[in-house]
C-alpha cells in the first residue's frame, strides 16, 4: 500500500493495541470510541435459574456473544455438561476455555449459519439461548420455524453511549446494530465515507440511516473486520 496518511478510520468499539498497530503499519490510522456498553444481569433469580439448568440433563445451550458467555460463567461454580453451539471467534474461544471441547458441537460465522447447523444436527427438540436484551431475531425464529423450542434467558443488557464526533473519517467500522443506532443518534457523515459492517443485519441497519457504500464482513471477530478494512484500502490504492 502506498503511503497515504489520509486513511483515517473510526472504530465504534475498542480494539486491542496490536490490531491498531497492525493497521498503522499499513498506513491505516484508527481512532476508537465506545458507542455502546454492556452490563451483565446479576440477581438471585437469574443465578438460581442458570444453576438449575446446570443440573439438568441433555441441555443444548447457545451463545452468540462473548458477553453472554462471561455473564453465565460468573454464575456457575463449575462447568456443566451442556451440549454447546456458539458463534465463532472470541465467543467460541471463551466457551471452550470454560466448558471444554468434549460437548462442543459447532460454531458459525453468523446467527443464520449457526441456526442452520443446529437444525441440520438433528435430534434437537429444545435449546437454551443465553442472550442480551437486544438480541437479533434470525436465530430463534429459524429454530422455531423448524420445530425447535427456544428458551431465551437474558443475561446481559446493552446501553447506548453516543459520542459526538467532529472529525470526518475516511471510514467507520460498526460491529452491531446497537452501535449504529447510537452513532447516528448524534452524528451525520459525508456521503463519501466508507462504512464497514459485521454481518448483514448490521449492514441493513446502517442502510436505514445513510446511502453510503457499506463493506460487509461475515466473520464476527474484530481482527477479521480490521483485516477487511486494510484489504479494502490496499485494493483501492493498487487499482
Amino acid at each position: 500500500m502506498r503511503n497515504n496518511p489520509s486513511i483515517e478510520i473510526l472504530s465504534t468499539r475498542p480494539l486491542r493495541d496490536d490490531i491498531v498497530h497492525k493497521a498503522a503499519l499499513k498506513q491505516v490510522a484508527i481512532d476508537t470510541a465506545s458507542f455502546i456498553a454492556t452490563q451483565p444481569v446479576d440477581n438471585e433469580t437469574l443465578r438460581t435459574q442458570i444453576n438449575d439448568i446446570a443440573t439438568s440433563s441433555n441441555v443444548v445451550a447457545i451463545f452468540t456473544s462473548m458477553n453472554a458467555v462471561e455473564s453465565v460463567i460468573q454464575k456457575l461454580s463449575a462447568p456443566p455438561t451442556w451440549k454447546l453451539f456458539t458463534m465463532g471467534g472470541i465467543t467460541k474461544e471463551l466457551t471452550i476455555q470454560f466448558f471444554g471441547e468434549t460437548n462442543f458441537l459447532a460454531s458459525a460465522k453468523n446467527a443464520t449459519a449457526l441456526a442452520e447447523k443446529i437444525v441440520h444436527h438433528g435430534g434437537i427438540n429444545k435449546v437454551v439461548y443465553f442472550c442480551g436484551d437486544q438480541r437479533l431475531d434470525e436465530l430463534p425464529e429459524t429454530l422455531k420455524a423448524n420445530g425447535i423450542a427456544v428458551e431465551e434467558i437474558v443475561v446481559y443488557e446493552t446501553i447506548q453511549t453516543p459520542v459526538d464526533i467532529q472529525k470526518n473519517y475516511t471510514g467507520i467500522v460498526f460491529f452491531s446494530p446497537s452501535a449504529v443506532h447510537s452513532f447516528f443518534s448524534l452524528n451525520t457523515i459525508p456521503t463519501n465515507t466508507i462504512l464497514f459492517s459485521i454481518g448483514k443485519t448490521t449492514t441493513a441497519c446502517i442502510k436505514t440511516y445513510v446511502s453510503n457504500e457499506v463493506v460487509t464482513s461475515e466473520w464476527p471477530g474484530k481482527e477479521q473486520m480490521i483485516d477487511q478494512v486494510i484489504a479494502y484500502y490496499t485494493a483501492v490504492n493498487h487499482a
